[in-house]
């Protein structure tokens, strides 16, 4: 194992061939990405063959999320200690197959289990950070991530391919008895998966780099007994785990409650996901140069303010008048364009924030970005697991399909809010004088 493995120290500089690690890794992640949260799209005509309810539907999402969660923290351990070659690797050969045999599914349950098996492949992106933040030095790590991260943007792939394929397939049996419309998509996805991970085999250095080798486990979790991981990890809820449910979940609401096709709801809900994806770099570029910190500040501010306007229900007020009569005032209703706009701009918002979590990790923690990343990742990936049903249960109890973004403006609300008083409390301590101060002394203040 040895002749494969160089331990780098926690501040390292870029290695030569990281630009091939960059560069698979993210390929890897954007093909990983498109197979985990395929059930955006293939949920409609799945809940029409198998007579599913939405609460049955957003389960099949919500499993999968589950499981590309749940393995993200030893994942980033592992990656951190025998590096990110090996472990990608794995798990790109490891998902092709749930994902092939997906095609064969003809019962709930049964693809219930195969979508938790599939869901291993969101556990490459707590892989993929480590990996990268081994071969790039501490200067250019923000904007490595963030390219990296931008791997999202595969969850627009299924949107984009899925219902033209499925439309222009359906009734159509292939060699080896492989059937078309929904079920191509799983084929053709479990064919890439085999194709990366031989181009990945051959492409990058086969000398990795693994900062945490011989190193205890222990040492790799002491970090994560401090609160400060735990608030990132709550960050990464509201900017990536609401990410991954409404990349799962915009489909089915476009097609519900503005009447328009399957087609046309996915290339809308690709409209949340490019922004939400791509400027992840930019992120990760302006927390560098500005500090990731404010960029938090202005990504909690737009999910505020888009969010604030989405959860409000279409109606509007109507007055009981003395003499009996009524009248309706502040007609209010939001058209497919206008929600779509404001969409886009929730994922602008999102994309800057996921790179300026990540920024804050190798700051406070640079030789345990396996360990603590991996918990910020699963911690996200868990809130993906646990909106969809949420949004579901909110709707069926309020009636109001825009309770999803009620849901993302209280935990937007409860993130901004811990974040704004921890750096208060910071600064306080920093300047016992001033605390609880809000107006200069007059003698400042005439300076």
């Amino acid at each position: 194992m040895s002749k494969h493995l160089i331990e780098v120290p926690p501040i390292h500089e870029t290695g030569k061939g990281a630009g091939r690690v960059l560069t698979m890794s993210t390929i890897a992640f954007t093909v990983m990405f498109a197979v985990w949260l395929m059930f955006g799209i293939l949920g409609v005509p799945i809940q029409k063959e198998l007579g599913l309810t939405d609460v049955e539907l957003s389960w099949i999402s919500a499993v999968a999320v589950l499981n590309g969660s749940m393995w993200r923290l030893p994942a980033g351990i592992i990656a951190d200690r025998i590096g990110g070659r090996r472990v990608t690797l794995f798990l790109l050969f490891a998902t092709a197959i749930p994902a092939f045999l997906v095609s064969k599914a003809d019962s709930y349950p049964l693809l219930l289990a195969l979508a938790f098996l599939v869901g291993f492949a969101g556990n490459l992106f707590s892989v993929g950070t480590t990996w990268n933040a081994a071969w790039y030095s501490r200067e250019r790590q923000g904007l490595a991530l963030g390219v990296f991260g931008a791997g999202n943007v595969g969850a627009s792939v299924t949107k984009f391919i899925g219902p033209p394929l499925i439309a222009g397939t359906a009734g159509v049996t292939y060699a080896f008895g492989i059937e078309g419309g929904w079920r191509l998509v799983p084929v053709i996805y479990a064919v890439l998966l085999l194709v990366v991970g031989v181009i990945t085999w051959l492409v990058v250095p086969h000398v990795d780099r693994a900062p945490g080798r011989g190193k205890p486990l222990r040492e790799m979790l002491l970090p994560l007994k401090h609160m400060r991981v735990w608030r990132f990890s709550l960050y990464y809820v509201a900017v990536f785990g609401a990410y991954v449910a409404l990349s799962a979940w915009l489909p089915k609401y476009y097609v519900d409650n503005f009447d328009v096709s399957l087609t046309t709801a996915g290339l809308l809900t690709a409209t949340f996901i490019f922004p939400a994806s791509l400027l992840r770099p930019v992120g990760g570029w302006l927390s560098d140069r500005y500090g990731a910190r404010r960029v938090m500040y202005w990504t909690f501010g737009l999910m505020l303010l888009t969010s604030g306007v989405l959860m409000m229900p279409n109606g509007h007020i109507v007055i009981d008048h003395a003499d009996g009569t009524q009248t309706e005032h502040l007609a209010y209703s939001l058209n497919v364009w206008f929600f779509a706009l404001l969409v886009f701009l929730l994922g602008c918002a999102m994309g800057l924030g996921k790179a300026a979590v990540f920024k804050h990790i190798p700051e406070y923690f640079p030789d345990n970005v396996g360990s603590v990343g991996g918990l910020v990742g699963t911690l996200g990936g868990l809130g993906g697991f646990i909106l969809p049903p949420l949004f579901a249960y909110t709707k069926a109890w309020s009636g109001f399909p825009t309770s999803t973004f009620f849901v993302i403006f209280v935990l937007t609300v409860i993130c901004a809010a811990w974040m704004h008083l921890t750096i208060v409390k910071m600064l306080h301590d920093k300047s016992p004088e001033l605390a609880g101060t809000i107006e200069l002394p007059l003698e400042e203040a005439k300076s």
